[in-house]
């Protein structure tokens, strides 16, 4: 089977052109200054070439294998291992439903099937952009460790709690819609690339930022209420 029909990224023979290497330059030294060893700064700087492009290319992969010494190989492995670099382009927002089993049987499955409907799209696919620009990639996604709060989705990471296929719809329309939407417990959603951005580790410039962040619901912290209640330690 193919690289292409693996969903791999073909790495190509050229790399970027030189106006988008100039542009990430003073970035991509910026992530690699912070390590000892420069080969640890894979992530954040697979993180920031998918800032430019929307997901990670052949031409990202060369990039960091140049960047840092490393093989097209090596980078590869990495970008195919975990889920959050995405191998095909993806829209202004991603929108992941968890299906894992506590979502699932609480009705993440049901939103996930009600939002491929809505929306005409399947797993891991991109919809059309809409009258005002937009576009959102559907996927669904394994547990974020919000169980408390199930069935939970994430826009771009951040989350989204106790949602009903209703609200699912809703919020998606306000995405496509150009809409400002704010996250549960967190704040007021960016773009895709924006948040990759903010991944590789470079300032959340997001008024509201500070305060968000997916901090603790209540539904997170009965037992160490309870626990203060009854005088309780661990």
């Amino acid at each position: 089977m193919s690289t292409a029909e693996l969903g791999l990224p073909r790495v190509p023979a050229k790399g970027y052109p030189q106006d988008v290497v100039d542009r990430l330059e003073p970035d991509a030294d910026a992530v690699i200054a912070r390590y000892p060893v420069k080969r640890s700064a894979l992530l954040p700087l697979l993180h920031l070439v998918q800032a430019e492009e929307g997901f990670v290319s052949g031409d990202g992969i060369r990039y960091c294998a140049e960047k840092l010494g490393l093989s097209t190989a090596e980078v590869t492995g990495v970008a195919t291992f975990y889920s959050m670099y995405k191998r095909r382009q993806v829209g202004d927002f991603h929108v992941g439903v968890c299906t894992n089993t506590l979502c699932a049987v609480l009705g993440g499955d049901e939103i996930f099937a009600e939002l491929k409907a809505h929306l005409g799209v399947g797993n891991d696919e991109r919809t059309a952009v809409s009258p005002e620009g937009r576009s959102l990639t559907l996927e669904h996604i394994e547990c974020n460790a919000a169980c408390d709060f199930a069935p939970m989705m994430t826009v771009n990471w951040e989350f989204f709690d106790n949602m009903t296929p209703d609200k699912a719809k809703a919020l998606v329309d306000d995405l496509l819609a150009g809409r400002p939407v704010v996250a549960t417990r967190g704040p007021a959603v960016c773009g895709f690339r924006e948040t990759e951005r903010i991944l590789a580790g470079f300032e959340d410039r997001r008024e509201d930022a500070v305060h968000g962040g997916g901090s603790a619901g209540p539904e997170s912290l009965v037992g160490l209420t309870i626990a203060k209640q009854r005088g309780e330690q661990a």
